[in-house]
């Protein structure tokens, strides 16, 4: 499912115009990011909870040169699927 796919369901599902759907879902994605940033977690209840985790600095190794590299430190974003997600999806 793509954002065009997604709005329209939001907005089937919801009784929503197109328009104010696209609105909700990007206001939705824009307060994420925003937590997330700060360095909040969010969690919705039912669904699941996205995080920031911290990846340390690590070597790998260039597939194309096989030379030894090293990977910076990085965050990256989790997310863990909440019980009753689990549960639908089984």
């Amino acid at each position: 499912m793509n954002k065009a796919e997604l709005i329209n369901a939001i907005a089937e599902e919801s009784g929503l115009s197109k328009t104010d759907s696209k609105k909700a879902l990007d206001a939705f994605v824009k307060a994420t990011t925003d937590a997330l940033k700060k360095g909040d977690k969010l969690s919705l209840i039912g669904f699941g909870s996205f995080s920031i985790a911290e990846k340390a600095e690590r070597q790998g190794i260039n597939p194309a040169t096989k030379q030894a590299i090293t990977i910076p430190a990085k965050k990256v974003v989790k997310f863990k699927a909440g019980a009753e997600l689990n549960d639908e999806i089984k």
